[in-house]
C-alpha cells in the first residue's frame, strides 16, 4: 500500500465512514441478477494492486465511479463509451443488484463492481497514477456541521483521489447541495496536483445523464453545481 495508507490523517478520516448501511430491502429482480451475475462482474475486496489489463482483458482508460447508486447512469455512460473500462464502487448491493441487471440488459463487457468501501478500494486497490478519471454524483451532503468529516471531497480523501489519476486525467462531481459544492471546490482547488478545468463551477456536461438524486433535487429547487478539476502533468 502506498504512502497515503501510511498517513495517520488519511487513515483516522478512513476509519470515518462517509455512508451509512441502510437496510433497504432489495427487489426479487435485484436478487436474482445479484445472485446470478455478481460471481462475473463483481470483483473481491481485497489487499492486493488490480491489474486493470487482466481484469478487463484490454489497455483502455479506466474510470472509478464513487457511489453509483442504482447504477442507471454508470451503464448509460460505460453503453455510450465502449473504448473505456469503468470500475464503479458502492457499498448497497440493491444498487449492485440493480447494475448487475443493466449489464446484462445491455450486453455490457467494460464495467466491473467492487461491493466495498471506496476509500479501502482506492487506498489498497487502485495502483497510482492509473485512471483516467473518478466520478462522484450527488455524494451525500452530509448537511449537520457535526457530519461534515463524512464527506468525501475533502481533504486528505482529495489526496487520496488525486494520487490515483494519471496526468491528464480528471475528477468530477455533481451536488445539487450548493455549499458542499462550494467547499469541495475550495478543497479540490488545495489539493495537490490538481487544477480545476473552469473558473469556477463546471458547465453542464452533456455526457453525464440525469441521476435519481439530480432529479430529487430538481423537484425540491436545487441548482445543480458541477466540478472538474484535473490532473497536471509531472514536472522534470
Amino acid at each position: 500500500m502506498g504512502e497515503y495508507d501510511k498517513s495517520q490523517e488519511t487513515r483516522h478520516l478512513r476509519e470515518v465512514h462517509t455512508y451509512v448501511l441502510r437496510a433497504g430491502r432489495m427487489t426479487e429482480a435485484q436478487k436474482r441478477d445479484y445472485a446470478i451475475h455478481s460471481a462475473r462482474w463483481c470483483l473481491p475486496f481485497q489487499e492486493t494492486i488490480l491489474n486493470f489489463t487482466d481484469i478487463f482483458e484490454n489497455t483502455n482508460p479506466v474510470t472509478v465511479e464513487i457511489g453509483f447508486g442504482m447504477g442507471k447512469a454508470t451503464a448509460e455512460i460505460a453503453a455510450n463509451n465502449p473504448d473505456k473500462n469503468y470500475l464503479g464502487l458502492e457499498v448497497h448491493r440493491a444498487g449492485v443488484g440493480r447494475l448487475l441487471g443493466e449489464i446484462e440488459r445491455r450486453g455490457l463487457t467494460n464495467v466491473r463492481i467492487i461491493e466495498f468501501d471506496a476509500l479501502e478500494v482506492l487506498s489498497c486497490m487502485v495502483p497510482d497514477g492509473s485512471l483516467s478519471a473518478v466520478h462522484v454524483f450527488f455524494p451525500d451532503p452530509w448537511p449537520k456541521k457535526r457530519h461534515h468529516k463524512r464527506r468525501m471531497m475533502i481533504r486528505p480523501r482529495t489526496d487520496l483521489i488525486a494520487s490515483k489519476l494519471a496526468p491528464g486525467g480528471y475528477v468530477y462531481m455533481a451536488t445539487d447541495w450548493e455549499p458542499y459544492g462550494e467547499e469541495a471546490w475550495m478543497e479540490l482547488a488545495m489539493t495537490e496536483g490538481l487544477k480545476s478545468k473552469y473558473e469556477g463551477f463546471a458547465p453542464r456536461q452533456a455526457w453525464r445523464p440525469e441521476t435519481r438524486f439530480e432529479q430529487k433535487g430538481k423537484a425540491a429547487s436545487h441548482d445543480i453545481y458541477e466540478l472538474m478539476f484535473e490532473k497536471l502533468p509531472r514536472e522534470g
